[in-house]
């Protein structure tokens, strides 16, 4: 409680003080008022029955031979205690000359005063400065004995002027003095009582409003003084046992609000936890999910469904580092804009940065112009809200780029971004698995040495081909072609140079070939190459055609081989025409390979009925199981060849 200038103490001086100050100065006034009506009353009694006396004096009878009316004279001269408050007493003629006076100067001049005195009409008294004034007419049935007439009837003036009485003056300076000493008592009396209230009730309160103060302020261990047994120390006894309850109280306070601290950390623990494990659960879905397929498409597809269904993120797209070093989008979502096959630069637009800086790139607001990286968007792509993009990086290794994009601006948080970039982690890891398990598969179904399908690889294709072939009637042709006198290139340049003759033979044997068809490394020095839907004789020319290729290849010439050139001989196999299953077919081809061999080599040869069982040929059907080897043994007669 603040303590100002209007304290209790003071309250009560003036509530009580004042007022009793105002009565008794009331009271005096009210005494004075009256005493003075009361002396001015008397004042005019006496000046009136002295005007009275005056003028009785005129009634007086006359000694014989003395003045007239010398009664009159010795009155108003005498010195009688009657007349001591007589300032002026004057007889006035009816003309306004002064007859008699007490003044005796003054007998026979005009008074300056005629005009008021004569008008007066009858007997009157009135208070003047200091004193009091009867004016009397003289005149009347008291004059009738010595004047007749009209004359007796306006004889003249009596005028009587008393000074202040002496009643008076000692009633004022009493009321003064009794004034001073009242003032005295008040201000004795107002110090007395100043002085008990503040050591009695001002001090007390004030120290008991200096303890509530602090009270106030947060100290509620401050007591308050509660010793007596008046009213303010059972007040300050009650404080103490209120401040004593509200330290409880904030005891109480303090451990709740520590308590709810404590359960209120846990709860942003438990929060937090239960994010982390969300976090997780979506981390281990997406890998178990990542991991089921090995097929880099179906890989991508999965990725795209994923992150769009569980991360909720309408617009998305992933893009891999394709072979000419660009960014390419693989797949997006939404379907159907037209995205896939965009490609950017590394370094261009906010996934090209992130490409080439190994970090997220996040832009806020797609809309902010002078964001560089937003210059340039996905063509189809919403070009409003927030993108983040994530690179796909493994063991240092860039494979691409994952963007995420929602048409809310500033909607990506901290930990989106970071989750976002271990889900980026997970699926380069399954991407990297994928491109592994393709080149896994490439290599079990590629002849390591030319790069063309090896014989499981083959086989297979031959396979699907013939069962192409036999649902639709279409024709299939297969051609069986070998390197002439390899062994001898071998003998004469090493195995290095035969490799080498190889790879050149493939490679000329695979640029003349059509899409459509397969060619294969059957084993050794011979290659097999399967023509869909071509008949016999135009086998035969793309047949004489490829030998022809191998014979003016430039890089083919070898010294110590027949025309210092490496050749081959080619059989080939028709179907429905020779065989109607794999193993006829295959025998078929092999038959006229080795009659092209017999018969002098770097030719083409048809198979004709009854090659398959010339005499010096081994006949063995070279159809393989699925388990066989890749490299087969050679065909009965062309290893001899």
């Amino acid at each position: 409680m603040a303590l100002g200038s209007e304290t209790i103490g003071r309250k009560l001086l003036w509530s009580i003080g004042l007022p009793g100050l105002v009565v008794a100065l009331l009271g005096v006034w009210h005494f004075s008022r009256e005493t003075r009506q009361a002396v001015r009353e008397g004042t005019h009694l006496e000046a009136l029955a002295l005007a009275e006396f005056v003028s009785s004096t005129f009634t007086l009878p006359q000694a014989p031979g003395a003045a007239p009316h010398g009664a009159v004279a010795e009155v108003l001269t005498s010195d009688t205690r009657l007349f001591r408050s007589v300032e002026d007493l004057r007889v006035l003629t009816p003309d306004g000359r002064i007859r008699w006076s007490r003044r005796p100067a003054e007998q026979g001049h005009p008074h300056p005063e005629a005009a008021r005195l004569s008008a007066t009409g009858q007997e009157a008294a009135r208070t003047i400065d200091h004193g009091t004034e009867v004016v009397r007419p003289l005149g009347g049935p008291e004059c009738s004995g010595c004047h007749t007439g009209e004359a007796a009837q306006r004889m003249g003036v009596l005028q009587v002027r008393l000074g202040e009485p002496a009643l008076h003056r000692q009633l004022q300076t009493m009321f003064g003095d009794a004034l001073g000493a009242m003032v005295l008592f008040v201000g004795i009396l107002a110090l007395v009582t100043w002085l008990s209230l503040r050591f009695v009730l001002t001090r007390p309160l004030k120290r008991l409003s200096e303890v509530m103060g602090r009270a106030e302020s947060g100290d509620l261990l401050v007591r308050a003084d509660a010793r007596g047994t008046d009213e303010i120390a059972r007040l300050g006894a009650a404080f103490n046992q209120m401040l004593a309850r509200l330290t409880s109280m904030k005891v109480e306070e303090i451990d709740t609000h520590r308590d709810l601290e404590l359960v209120k950390e846990k709860l942003a623990l438990k929060d937090e936890l239960e994010e982390r494990l969300l976090e997780l659960s979506l981390l281990f879905d997406v890998a178990r999910s990542l991991n089921t397929t090995l097929e880099l498409d179906e890989l991508l597809s999965r990725i795209t469904r994923m992150v769009v269904e569980r991360l909720h993120i309408p617009d998305f797209s992933i893009m891999l580092l394709n072979e000419d070093g660009m960014l390419e989008v693989k797949h997006a979502w939404p379907k159907g804009r037209g995205l896939e096959g965009h490609t950017f630069a590394v370094g261009e637009g906010a996934c090209g940065r992130a490409a080439q800086t190994r970090k997220a790139v996040y832009l806020p607001d797609l809309t902010d112009s002078t964001s560089i990286f937003a210059r340039r968007g996905l063509r189809g792509g919403s070009e409003q809200g927030s993108l983040l993009a994530v690179p796909m990086v493994h063991a240092e290794t860039l494979l691409g780029v994952i963007n995420f994009q929602r048409p809310e601006t500033a909607c990506f948080s901290a930990e989106e971004i970071e989750l976002f970039t271990a889900v980026a982690d997970q699926a380069a890891t399954a991407v990297t698995n994928a491109r592994l398990h393709a080149e896994t598969v490439k290599l079990t179904l590629t002849d390591a040495l030319t790069g063309v399908p090896n014989r499981r690889h083959l086989f297979q294709r031959l396979d699907l081909e013939l069962a192409r072939a036999q649902r639709f009637g279409v024709p299939l042709a297969l051609l069986m072609v070998d390197v002439d006198h390899f062994k001898r290139l071998n003998d004469l340049a090493g195995h290095r140079a035969g490799d080498e003759t190889l790879r050149r033979v493939s490679d000329v044997l695979r640029t003349r070939a059509r899409k459509v068809d397969t060619l294969g490394r059957y084993g050794g020095e011979e290659f097999v190459l399967l023509l869909p839907q071509v008949s016999k004789a135009t086998a035969f020319e793309v047949a004489e055609t490829l030998r022809r290729a191998v014979a003016e290849s430039g890089g083919l010439g070898r010294p110590g081989l027949p025309g210092n050139h490496v050749t081959v001989s080619i059989g080939v196999a028709h179907f429905p025409t020779d065989a109607n299953s794999q193993e006829t077919l295959v025998d078929c081809a092999d038959s006229a390979l080795y009659c092209s061999k017999r018969t002098g080599r770097n030719r083409v040869t048809c198979f004709e009925a009854g090659m398959e069982m010339h005499p010096g040929r081994e006949r063995s059907i070279n159809a393989p199981p699925s388990d066989a080897p890749t490299t087969p043994p050679a065909p009965s007669g062309i290893a001899k060849a």
